[in-house]
C-alpha cells in the first residue's frame, strides 16, 4: 500500500513538473511570437507554417531562373533567395508576430530582369542599386508612419474587396501554374488539356483537397499537397532528382552595387515603379490575409502594421545587398492562415523550412506546381468570404468594390486592382454628390495614383 502511494505521489510530481514546463514554454511563445493558446495550438502553427512554405517553395526555382537571364550567377541566386526568404520570414514572426511570409516578389523580379536590364539596357548591378534605394525609401516612409496612414484612408468597402480580389488573383495563379488555364492568342486564356499531365494532376488535387476539407481533416491543405505530389510520380509530373545538395556561394552577387547614373530621370522612374508596386502589393496582401484571419480590429486597425512594414522595408534593403530583387510579403501566406496559423510562430516555422531547403533543395523542389495549385485555388475560395461584407445594394460602394476585385486577376496585379478601385470610389462618389464620405487623405492618395499612370 505504501509503495502504491509513493508511486502515485511521484506521478503527481511528474505531472506538476511537466505542467510547469509547458506553462513556461507557452509564455515564451507568447512573448516571442504573440502566440495565444486560446486561438491556436503549437501543432496548428507548425502545420500552417509548413503549408505556407510548400505553397511558395516554387520561388526557389523561379526567382533564380528569372534573374539569371540578366547574367547573374544562378547558383548564387538560389542561395540568396533561400537565405533572404528564411531570414525575412523569421524576422516577421519575431518582430511583427504575424503569420506572414516573405520572399523575392514575383512581378518585381520580372520588372528587374526584363524591363530594367533587358529593355532599358542597364546592368543587373544598376538594378540592384535601384532596389537598395527603394528599400531605403520604404524605411523612411515606415518611420514617418506614412504607410500606416495610407492603409487608414482606404475605405472599408475596398478593404473587404481587396481580400476577395486577392482570392480570385491567387486562384487564377494556381489554375495557371497547373496549366488548367492556359494562354490563348484569340481569347487571351482558355481551358487546358485536363486529361493528362499537370492539368490532370491539378484537377485530382483540387478534388482530393476539397474532400479533405469537407471531412474536416486537420491539416487538409498540407496533406493535399503531399498526397498530390505522390500521385504525380506515376503521372510523370513529379520528378525526384536527389535529396541533398550543398548551397553555392553568394559571392558573385553580394554587395555588387553600381552608383553611376543614380541621379538620372530613369533611376527616379525605376525606383518609383518598384516603390509603388511593392507598397500596394504589400498593403493589399496584409489587408487580405489579416481580414481572412479575423485579425482586423473593430475600428479597422491591423495589429503590428508598422512592424510589418518595417520588416518588409529592411528585407528589401538587405535583399539588394545580398543580390536579389525586391523582397515582399507573399499572398501565399493566406494558405497558412487558412490552416489555422494566427501568430508569428507560423512565420517562424515557414522560415525554418526555407533554411532546411538550403540543404535539401532537390527534395523540396520536386513538389510540382500542380500539387500546390489546388491549395491556391481553395484558399482563393476561402478569401472570397469577405465579399459578403460589401453592400451590393449601394452602387456607390458596390461598383468600386467590383472594379477592385475583378481587376486584380484580369490585370494580374494586386496594386492595379487597389489603384483602380480607389480611383473609381473617388470619382463615382464625387459625381454622385457624396462629398461627406471623402477625406483629405483619400484625395491625396488618389492624386498619387494618378501620378503613377502619368509616369
Amino acid at each position: 500500500m505504501n509503495f502504491s502511494l509513493d508511486k502515485l505521489r511521484r506521478n503527481d510530481l511528474l505531472y506538476v513538473f511537466l505542467h510547469i514546463i509547458n506553462l513556461h514554454f507557452i509564455k515564451m511563445l507568447e512573448k516571442l511570437f504573440g502566440f495565444n493558446p486560446k486561438e491556436t495550438t503549437v501543432r496548428t502553427e507548425i502545420m500552417a507554417g509548413i503549408t505556407t512554405f510548400l505553397t511558395m517553395a516554387y520561388i526557389l526555382a523561379v526567382n533564380p531562373n528569372i534573374l539569371s537571364e540578366t547574367g547573374m550567377d544562378k547558383g548564387a541566386l538560389f542561395t540568396t533567395t533561400v537565405v533572404m526568404s528564411a531570414l525575412a520570414t523569421i524576422f516577421m514572426g519575431i518582430y511583427a508576430k504575424l503569420p506572414l511570409a516573405l520572399a523575392p516578389g514575383m512581378g518585381l523580379n520580372a520588372f528587374f530582369a526584363y524591363t530594367v536590364c533587358m529593355i532599358m539596357g542597364y546592368s543587373w548591378q544598376f538594378a540592384l542599386t535601384a532596389v537598395f534605394l527603394e528599400g531605403l525609401a520604404f524605411i523612411l516612409l515606415t518611420v514617418t508612419n506614412l504607410r500606416e496612414k495610407i492603409v487608414d484612408v482606404i475605405p472599408d468597402t475596398l478593404k473587404n474587396a481587396i481580400s476577395a480580389g486577392i482570392g480570385l488573383y491567387i486562384a487564377f495563379i494556381g489554375l495557371k501554374s497547373a496549366e488548367i488555364i492556359v494562354n490563348n492568342e484569340a481569347t487571351l486564356v482558355s481551358l487546358g488539356q485536363l486529361t493528362s499531365g499537370s492539368a490532370l494532376l491539378g484537377v485530382i488535387g483540387i478534388v482530393l483537397t476539397s474532400v479533405l476539407l469537407v471531412k474536416n481533416v486537420k491539416g487538409a491543405l498540407l496533406f493535399g499537397i503531399l498526397v498530390t505530389t505522390l500521385i504525380g510520380i506515376p503521372l510523370g509530373v513529379t520528378n525526384i532528382d536527389g535529396i541533398f545538395s550543398v548551397p553555392p556561394s553568394i559571392e558573385p552577387i553580394f554587395l555588387k552595387f553600381e552608383w553611376d547614373h543614380i541621379f538620372t530621370k530613369e533611376m527616379i522612374v525605376i525606383v518609383f515603379t518598384l516603390l509603388f508596386v511593392d507598397l500596394f502589393d504589400c498593403i493589399g496582401t496584409v489587408i487580405g490575409v489579416t481580414t481572412r484571419a479575423g485579425m482586423v480590429k473593430e475600428d479597422g486597425k491591423i495589429p503590428h502594421l508598422k512592424e510589418v512594414f518595417m520588416v518588409d522595408s529592411i528585407a528589401t534593403t538587405a535583399g539588394a545587398a545580398m543580390g536579389t530583387s525586391t523582397v515582399a510579403v507573399y499572398v501565399e501566406s493566406a494558405a497558412g492562415v487558412n490552416e489555422g496559423g494566427r501568430s508569428g510562430l507560423t512565420a517562424f516555422i515557414t522560415g525554418a523550412c526555407f533554411l532546411l531547403a538550403l540543404f535539401f533543395a532537390p527534395l523540396f523542389l520536386a513538389i510540382p506546381a500542380a500539387a500546390t495549385a489546388p491549395v491556391l485555388v481553395l484558399v482563393g475560395l476561402m478569401m472570397m468570404g469577405s465579399v459578403l461584407k460589401v453592400d451590393f445594394n449601394n452602387y456607390a460602394e458596390a461598383v468600386p468594390a467590383f472594379i477592385c476585385i475583378i481587376f486584380m486577376p484580369l490585370a494580374y496585379s494586386i496594386s492595379d486592382g487597389i489603384v483602380l478601385g480607389h480611383l473609381s470610389y473617388i470619382f463615382i462618389n464625387l459625381c454622385s454628390g457624396n462629398y461627406k464620405k471623402m477625406t483629405v487623405g483619400m484625395y491625396i492618395l488618389a492624386a498619387f495614383f494618378l501620378l503613377k499612370f502619368i509616369l
